[in-house]
């Protein structure tokens, strides 16, 4: 790791800077298969399977003989385990459904706003070097609760044809209503067009390679809406003397052990906590059966040495990190200074593995800096949120001079009229009714 002592502001945006490829070189390559599958869809869906999984199957979708096979390859103790995680996931996730009440607004004039859910939503989930059967649950649940109507998940075979029984067991308890064995730009066209077999949704999410992001950046242009722009994850601890160098090893690794494109920075006000960081990352790391990955992603990662506590929120605040552990004494302190992270773990006892799997937040997280203006997943990225309005007369009569004066300001007659010709024409005055809430 990097190890970077009290750099001068003028220095830390080019100090943050990720180690992100610029997929836009892609974008030829990834448009060709967007645009062979949107033209000829299941027939490009195959050859393209053929040509990176190395599979050949006719049988895209997943069967339900292949899920119950599935489920009998998966360990009671990881049953439940799974269990807890969608339990916790389910209780947090519920617990965001709010819509706003019927309100007047003036007298007569009454409004309010519905949550409806997405109808039909993609999930992608990457094959690659681990089976992430966990963001199965970050996404399928949230849909599941919101309702959304048609739920499908994309996922790439492995070398036999199969998918992981993990990932098809999770998807079961999730609701996910159909699988098919998709991987790569292939998948996000599958679900942006439609093909003969895979239906098309209106917005896909997921985490995946340089060629799945550059996918989903270009179909989001025009064809469906997409959870966020994604890169390579990404994990800060912003530590003090309190902290654990133990734990802020095992912190850096498990986010190191992603892949060689992740990126885990420390920022301390402790120059002690350094070295014994250091040497716990090198212990750990020799027990790591994907060391190698992690000491790739190493290469990437920097340890940042500041003077104050308020030097510290400040450049947190700065590089906007997917995950961020305050291992502070007066955490909570901390905490209520940072405006940007995707998500925060407080206090030496809560590692990122938690909101990874089982604590029940969502790990489905904004990456490259965007934390500055994106949330993570949650119950609202399934719903929309349609607002109605009733007015009577009286309502009307109520508002009418503010609206004709600014549409006609606008030089938008119609508008104006819209409102007098209702004024003027004399009908029978319309009883009330009232929302559904009230």
């Amino acid at each position: 790791m990097q190890i970077i002592k009290h750099p001068p502001r003028e220095i830390w945006a080019s100090l943050l800077t990720r180690p992100v490829f610029d997929n836009t070189s892609l974008f030829d390559t990834v448009q060709k298969v967007l645009d062979d599958v949107r033209l000829h869809g299941d027939a490009a869906i195959k050859k393209y399977t053929l040509q990176f999984d190395k599979v050949e199957s006719d049988i895209i979708e997943v069967t339900k003989e292949e899920i119950l096979e599935a489920e009998k390859q998966i360990s009671a103790h990881l049953k439940q385990a799974i269990e807890m995680a969608r339990r916790n996931i389910w209780k947090f996730h519920s617990e965001q459904q709010h819509e706003l009440p019927e309100i007047q607004t003036s007298p007569g004039v009454y409004c309010w706003q519905k949550a409806i859910a997405i109808e039909k939503v993609g999930l992608y989930i990457p094959g690659g070097t681990a089976p992430l059967f966990s963001t199965v649950l970050m996404l399928g649940i949230p849909a599941q609760i919101a309702e959304c109507k048609e739920v499908v998940l994309c996922t790439p075979p492995d070398k036999s044809g199969k998918v992981h029984p993990a990932v098809l067991y999770a998807a079961k308890i999730a609701g996910v209503h159909r699988i098919f064995k998709i991987g790569g730009t292939q998948a996000i066209a599958a679900m942006a067009y439609g093909t003969e077999t895979v239906p098309k949704v209106y917005k896909i999410f997921g985490p995946g390679n340089q060629y799945v992001t550059a996918a989903k950046q270009i179909v989001s242009l025009r064809d469906v809406a997409i959870d966020m722009p994604a890169g390579p994850s990404e994990v800060e601890v912003l530590a003090d003397k309190s902290a654990n160098p133990v734990f802020i090893a095992a912190d850096l690794l498990s986010q190191a052990e992603h892949g060689v494109d992740s990126q885990s920075i420390l920022v301390t006000v402790d120059e002690a906590l350094i070295e014994p960081v250091l040497e716990q990352i090198e212990i750990q790391l020799e027990q790591l059966p994907r060391k190698e990955l992690a000491r790739k992603a190493l290469e990437n990662s920097k340890i940042i040495l500041l003077k104050t506590l308020d030097e510290a929120v400040a450049l947190t605040n700065e590089y906007a990190p997917e995950h961020l552990i305050i291992s502070t004494q007066y955490y909570m302190g901390v905490a209520a200074n940072i405006v940007n992270a995707g998500s925060v773990f407080l206090g030496n006892y809560t590692p990122e593995s938690a909101g990874d799997y089982a604590s029940g937040t969502n790990h489905t997280l904004p990456t490259n800096g965007y934390a500055k203006a994106y949330s993570g997943v949650n119950l609202d990225s399934f719903v929309r949120k349609v607002t109605f309005q009733q007015i009577t007369k009286e309502g009307l009569t109520n508002l009418s001079n503010a609206i004709i004066l600014m549409a006609e300001n606008e030089e938008l007659q119609a508008h104006s009229n819209a409102v007098k010709v209702r004024l003027d024409e004399e009908v029978p005055v319309e009883t009330r009714e009232s929302s559904h809430r009230r």
